[in-house]
C-alpha cells in the first residue's frame, strides 16, 4: 500500500481587508469586542464587482500548488473540493476547477463539512491514494463568505467571524511509508447540527416558499450560532482528535512539531495550546488577518506556515478541526 504526501501548497485572499474598525461603520461593534471574543484584528472580503468566486478563488489557489509540485494541470488525476459556499446550488465548485483549469475529464467530488472539510477532503483523498487509485489529487478548501452575511448588528455575532479565501493542496503517491499522511480520523454528532446552521434555502424552504413569502425579515438565510454551546464543544472535540491520531501512531503530545488547527476562534488554539501545555512554535494560528474561512482555514495556515519555513523535514504536523454539522477529525502527517 502507496502513501500520499503533500507535495504542493498554495493559498488565495481577495486583496479587500476590512479591519474590524470598518466594520463599525455600518454596526454596532468595536475592534475590541471582537478581539476579546475572537481574536480577529481583519478578514478579506470579496469586494463587490470581482471576479472572485469560491471555485475562482480555489482555482487560483491551485495553480500556485500545482507549479510548486512540479506538475501540470495535466498530472493531476482527481479533485476534491470542499466548500460551504459553492458558486451554484448545483453543481458543485469541482467541475467548474476542472475547466477553469483546462484538466483532462477526470473526477470531481464535493465535500460539504464546513469547517473540517478540508480534514474530510483530505482523509478522502489520501485513502485514493492508499489503495493505487490515484497517483496527484488536487485539494481545495475554498470559501465566499461575505456575500451571505447579515452585516448588520443584528448579526454581529457571526458576520465579524467570517472571511473569504482559498487553499490548495496537492497530494501525490509515494512508496515511503514512514512519510506522508500516517494517519485521518474523521467523527460527527448530528444531533447538534442546529446549533450551528443555515437553514435556508433548502428543501423544505424551497423556492416557492421564498418567492410566496417574501419577507425580508426572514433570518434563516443567514448562518446561525450558539457560540457558547460550540465554543464547549470545540475545546472537548479538538482534543480527542489530537489524541485519537497521536495514540494511533504511538506518539505522544511531546512529539507534535507543528500543530495547525482550524482558525475558528483564537481563544480554542489557545485553549487547546494551554491544555496540551505547547509553545508558541508549536502551534500556528493566522485568524487575527483572515477570520474565520471555515474549509480553507486549515490549507491556508499550513501553507504559510510552510512558507515561513515553519514545518521542516521530518517534522510531525497535525491538522484539527471542528465545526458545523457537530463534524471535527484529525490528520497526522511526516513532512
Amino acid at each position: 500500500m502507496y502513501n500520499s504526501k503533500i507535495t504542493g501548497l498554495g493559498y488565495y485572499v481577495p486583496d479587500n481587508v476590512v479591519t474590524n474598525e470598518d466594520l463599525t461603520k455600518f454596526m454596532d461593534t468595536s475592534d475590541a469586542w471582537i478581539q476579546e471574543r475572537t481574536g480577529i484584528k481583519q478578514r478579506r472580503w470579496i469586494k463587490e464587482g470581482s471576479e472572485d468566486t469560491s471555485a475562482v478563488m480555489g482555482a487560483k489557489a491551485s495553480k500556485i500548488a500545482i507549479e510548486r509540485a512540479g506538475l501540470t494541470a495535466d498530472d493531476i488525476d482527481f479533485i476534491v473540493f470542499a466548500t460551504l459556499s459553492p458558486d451554484y446550488y448545483f453543481p458543485g465548485c469541482g467541475v467548474q476547477l476542472q475547466d477553469m483549469l483546462g484538466m483532462k475529464t477526470i473526477g470531481a467530488l464535493d465535500v460539504r463539512n464546513q469547517c473540517s472539510g478540508f480534514i474530510y477532503a483530505m482523509s478522502v483523498a489520501d485513502q485514493f491514494i492508499k489503495t493505487g487509485m490515484y497517483k496527484n489529487i488536487l485539494v481545495v478548501g475554498a470559501e465566499f463568505h461575505s456575500g451571505g452575511l447579515d452585516k448588520t448588528t443584528r448579526g454581529r455575532g457571526v458576520s465579524v467571524i467570517f472571511g473569504d479565501g482559498a487553499g490548495a493542496a496537492v497530494l501525490s503517491r509515494t512508496e515511503d511509508n514512514s512519510k506522508g499522511i500516517l494517519s485521518t480520523h474523521l467523527h460527527s454528532e448530528g444531533k447538534h447540527a442546529e446549533e450551528l446552521t443555515v437553514l435556508a434555502p433548502s428543501i423544505r424552504h424551497w423556492v416557492p416558499k421564498i418567492i410566496e413569502a417574501n419577507d425580508e425579515n426572514d433570518e434563516s438565510y443567514f448562518p446561525y450560532m450558539n457560540g457558547t454551546f460550540v465554543f464547549k464543544h470545540a475545546v472537548v472535540r479538538f482534543s480527542e482528535a489530537i489524541m485519537e491520531g497521536l495514540q494511533a501512531n504511538n506518539l505522544q503530545v511531546s512529539d507534535i512539531n507543528m500543530l495547525i488547527p482550524h482558525q475558528a476562534n483564537l481563544r480554542i488554539s489557545q485553549f487547546i495550546q494551554k491544555k496540551f501545555k505547547l509553545s508558541d512554535d508549536q502551534v500556528f494560528n493566522n485568524i487575527m488577518k483572515y477570520g474565520n474561512t471555515t474549509a480553507a482555514s486549515v490549507v491556508i495556515a499550513l501553507t504559510e506556515a510552510w512558507e515561513q519555513h515553519k514545518i521542516k523535514e521530518n517534522d510531525l504536523v497535525v491538522l484539527a478541526a471542528f465545526g458545523s454539522g457537530f463534524t471535527w477529525g484529525s490528520i497526522i502527517i511526516r513532512w
